[in-house]
């Protein structure tokens, strides 16, 4: 399964400095080019820029591609923020180019209307971190700006890219993946208005999950996901946590680790733990369930079982979409339309799903689990032999 999750292990965006995972691989035949054409279209109405950041995989550095493909390598000079010192804005009015070098743990953003702030931080090795833009406090610069990016990596193995709700929904883009011989892929990304819709849904709804849309100058800049607001929500899983376990203390639940050399492990209930084999999971909270990454949940690569590793991102995924309470084999007999159906649910989850033109998009960390290898829920793009990755802005309203 290649997915968001082995490039960018944790939502990054509300840090300071953001963690970076390492890049991805996949059993390509051949390697991926050392650099490819970008195409970064402008259909929102309006002005626009671009930024390309990330991590150059040859420098394996902080860097900035700049309009013209000449990367550029922020310095600081201090623990404090400051700015990263050079122009690498890419006004994108109508269609521009870039040729891109490998690079992983990146990201090309737009903006709309406006430019975007970077700072640069020197860590206590030394080395250069940027400070992405912050959409959770109001204090960011960037707060009030409307704004938004797409995730990916292209190492030696491939392209992989993705559109990602996993931290907030904003401005409207979709992605476009030619190859050089295994085909076309796209993803369309949120509609135009579909970032309004999310966000009256949401408030129609009322309490915490009305306080995830985020407004300034009386107008909505984008709609957070719970991940970001766990406190607002603290015991709201809870009770649906309860009746899973009380459920599993009963009968078995079967976990499908779609690894033929871990095929389905069984488990169930044992006390206040969910056990399969050595493995035992706590009753996971809200904020583990949202968050996926900790608690019972929490990433552990290094030391971690295979098993274990295998059984989070289908369990947490079975919460997330709540049900648990109503399919004992996962994630083998999944059926979209049953997601989110449960009276306590990832709401956030349901109604971005529900207002994607192909229902495919990153709204938690783990929503690339599927019953099969043919069915995605993602949105994601990713090739051995890419050869044009066109990110499309659209109007946001």
């Amino acid at each position: 399964m290649v997915s968001r999750r082995r490039f960018l292990g944790y939502s990054a965006a509300a840090l300071t400095a953001p963690f970076w995972a390492q890049a991805i691989s996949a059993p390509f035949a051949s390697a991926a080019p050392e650099s490819m054409k970008f195409v970064l279209q402008n259909n929102s109405g309006g002005p626009a820029n671009a930024y390309i950041a990330g991590f150059s995989d040859a420098e394996k550095k902080a860097v900035f591609i700049k309009a013209d493909g000449t990367p550029y390598f922020p310095e600081a000079g201090g623990p404090e923020p400051t700015p990263i010192g050079d122009e690498v804005a890419i006004p994108v009015d109508g269609t521009v180019e870039v040729t891109v070098p490998r690079m992983y743990g990146a990201r090309v953003y737009y903006s709309l209307n406006d430019t975007l702030e970077f700072q640069v931080v020197q860590g206590a090795d030394g080395t250069t971190s940027v400070v992405h833009p912050n959409f959770v406090s109001s204090e960011d610069p960037n707060f009030g700006k409307d704004w938004t990016f797409a995730e990916f990596t292209l190492n030696a193995e491939q392209l992989y890219a993705n559109i990602s709700y996993v931290d907030f929904v904003a401005a409207p883009i979709g992605l476009h993946l030619t190859t050089t011989g295994s085909g076309e892929q796209s993803v369309p990304g949120m509609s135009t208005g579909g970032m309004d819709k999310v966000a009256e849904a949401l408030k129609g709804m009322g309490g915490n999950w009305a306080g995830l849309v985020q407004e300034a100058d009386g107008r909505v800049v984008r709609v957070l996901n719970p991940n970001h607001r766990a406190a607002d929500f603290e015991g709201y899983m809870e009770p649906y946590v309860d009746e899973v376990y009380a459920k599993y203390a009963g009968e078995s639940l079967f976990v499908d680790t779609q690894r033929e050399d871990l095929g389905i492990i069984e488990g169930k209930v044992e006390g206040e733990e969910l056990v399969f084999g050595s493995e035992r999971f706590a009753k996971p909270s809200s904020v583990d369930i949202w968050g996926c990454n900790s608690g019972p949940f929490a990433n552990n690569p290094e030391s971690d079982s295979q098993e274990r590793l295998a059984i989070v991102p289908r369990l947490a995924a079975a919460f997330n979409r709540t049900t648990l309470l109503i399919n004992p084999n996962q994630p083998h007999e999944e059926d979209p339309a049953t997601f989110y159906q449960n009276d306590i649910t990832n709401h956030y989850a349901r109604v971005v799903h529900e207002n994607l033109p192909d229902g495919k998009g990153y709204a938690f960390a783990y929503d690339d689990v599927s019953s099969n290898a043919g069915e995605d829920h993602s949105g994601k793009v990713n090739a051995g032999d890419p050869e044009v990755f066109t990110l499309t802005l659209n109007a946001l309203r």
